[in-house]
Order: C-alpha cells, then structure tokens, then sequence
C-alpha cells in the first residue's frame, strides 16, 4: 500500500481498536492504558521504518526521488537500491521499536490467550475470499512486481500504477466514483505537481545552490568534516519537522535545499539523497500533527498529548541511534561513501 496514512486508517487502526475494545481497553477512558495505549503507539512509531523500508511505501519516497533528481542525483534501479540500502537499519528498529515501547510505556495486560480463538471466529464470519478480493491481491501483487522490476523491462512506476488501476476499473473492483471520492489522493497529486515544479524553478534559477554554498561555507568556517556536517545537517532537517504538519509539504520545502547543501559539503550524493529521505519517513512520528498517520492514531483517542511528545522525542532519539550505528557500518559494507 504506497500510502502509511492509508495503512493506518484502512488497515491497522482497526485491527488495533478491535484487539483493544477485545481487551477492555476503551478510549477516552482509564482503561485506555490496558492495550489500546501500547499497540497504538508501537504500531505508530513503527510505522516510520516500515515506510522508509520500500520505495512505494508512502507518497513522500517517490517526491524525493524526482527532487533530488533535478539536482542531479539519479539513483540506478531504484526499488532495490532503496530496500538494500535501508533494509538493515528498518529491519533492526522494526524489530527494536515494539520491545523498546513496552519496557518504557508498557500495556497493563501482558497476555491475551482468547486473541486466536477470537480472531479465528471473526475470519469464520467472514466467509471465503471473494472473487473481487481475489483480484485485488493478484493486482497488487502485479503492480508491486511492476515497481521492482519494471525499469528492466521498460515499465516505468507510472505506468506500473496505471496498469494496476485500470485492471481495478475494468474488472469493476472499482468505479470511477470510487476514485472520486479518493481525495487526499487527488490533493497529493496537485500537491506534487505544485512541489515538483517549484523545485525545479528554484534549482534553475540558482536559489537552491545559493543557499547551499552560504550553508557549506558556514560548515567550511568550523573546519568540519564531511561526517560531521552529514549528522549536522541530517539532526537539522530531522527536528525542523517540529514545524510542519505534513511529511509531504516539509519534503517539498526543504528536501532540495538540504540535499545541495550535502553536495556542497562535501557528502557523498546517493548517501545523502537516501539518508534524507529516510528521515522523510522517520519524523513522521514525533507529534500528533507531524503527518497523516500521527493524526490517524491520536484521533482514536487512546493516547494523551504529553505522552504523544514524550515518546516521539524517546523513540526517535533511538531510532536516531540505530539507524545512525547499523547504517554507519551497513553503508560502509554497500559502498556507499
């Protein structure tokens, strides 16, 4: 699912809210902290590596690959570059997040051997795969294989999304009032089209390069290395997030002038695009408003708003930490600097 939104709200939310409702734990209540509390806001800060570990796993990835793009960093065979290069770090803290959560913000109930019995039920209830859910899993099987695979047979990731809906349409899984009615996908697609363009603008006409070489002699005047000015500047594009409610709008605002600014210092260009835009993905959990999924989860209401910021600060110190010792040594290995 190429949206972490789209996957909080449409898939793992109300798995979430079913398990908690199960449990007891209600929101707005003091049962809150029984499961709900914890599943949330495992599931939440978990969110962020999962996103940064596929290429077509949130909207923001594809952006930061056209914008450093018209700065002249091309990254060959995209989809497996991306996983390789992220996948021991994401891997790592994915498996890190949910342990780490439960020993500082643990769930009161710590067993729940009715789950099986339970989930076995509702599957019953259910009933067999439907014909449309039949085609639906064969698209996306087909359209992800596409987005791996493509750039070896000449089908580009828009082509390979097209593909995917028009079998949808055809096949009459979807309608077009379905499509319609998609409207954050609509206002991501002006929003990218805006972005993308300004960026572009901005590049031509020397802003972007301005900026990064006042920034670089700035680096250059404290005499520091190129690592140095790689954590300064990724810690800086990190936090600034504090000032955005949209992982998207930050991308688009400052993606470019950031990723000049490594240039300028010195930072290994492939490095320094991913490195960037694994990050995209990361402060995606720091507040309630810093992207579609924290809004998603707060609004079910079984998190408080100081312990939104407590563990966003906490968590992403130690996903900060992760990423930064596994990725050192990890890059190193591919080559990457």
């Amino acid at each position: 699912m190429p949206s972490t939104t789209a996957r909080a709200g449409g898939v793992f939310l109300p798995i979430v809210k079913s398990l908690s409702l199960s449990a007891g734990s209600k929101p707005n209540d003091p049962s809150a902290r029984k499961l709900g509390s914890y599943l949330v806001q495992s599931q939440l800060q978990a969110s962020g590596n999962s996103s940064a570990l596929f290429l077509t796993a949130a909207a923001q990835n594809l952006l930061c690959l056209k914008l450093a793009e018209e700065i002249g960093v091309k990254i060959a065979n995209p989809w497996i570059s991306w996983f390789k290069v992220a996948s021991l770090p994401a891997i790592i803290s994915l498996l890190a997040t949910p342990y780490l959560l439960y020993k500082i913000f643990p769930p009161e109930i710590k067993d729940t051997p009715e789950a099986p019995a339970i989930a076995a039920q509702k599957l019953k209830n259910m009933g067999p795969v439907t014909r449309n859910e039949w085609i639906m899993v064969a698209t996306m099987i087909l359209a992800v294989s596409l987005w791996i695979f493509g750039d070896t047979i000449g089908v580009s990731s828009v082509v390979a999304a097209m593909i995917g809906l028009s079998i949808l349409l055809l096949l009459g899984v979807l309608n077009w009032e379905d499509c319609l009615n998609e409207k954050s996908a609509w206002d991501t697609l002006a929003w990218f089209a805006i972005l993308v363009g300004m960026a572009g603008q901005l590049t031509n006409l020397g802003i972007v390069s301005w900026m990064s070489n006042c920034v670089a002699k700035v680096l250059q005047s404290f005499s520091l290395s190129w690592p140095a000015a790689f954590g300064v500047l990724q810690a800086s594009y990190f936090f600034i997030h504090y000032l955005f409610a949209s992982q998207t709008a930050h991308v688009g605002a400052l993606y470019s002038a950031f990723l000049a600014m490594h240039l300028a210092a010195g930072i290994p260009a492939i490095l320094s695009a991913l490195a960037l835009t694994y990050n995209s993905n990361l402060f995606g959990a720091l507040t309630h408003y810093s992207s579609g999924q924290s809004a998603v989860y707060y609004g079910a209401g079984y998190v408080d708003l100081p312990d939104v910021f407590k563990l966003g600060f906490t968590t992403a110190a130690i996903n900060a930490v992760i990423w930064g010792v596994v990725g050192t040594f990890w890059w190193k290995f591919l080559g990457l600097y």
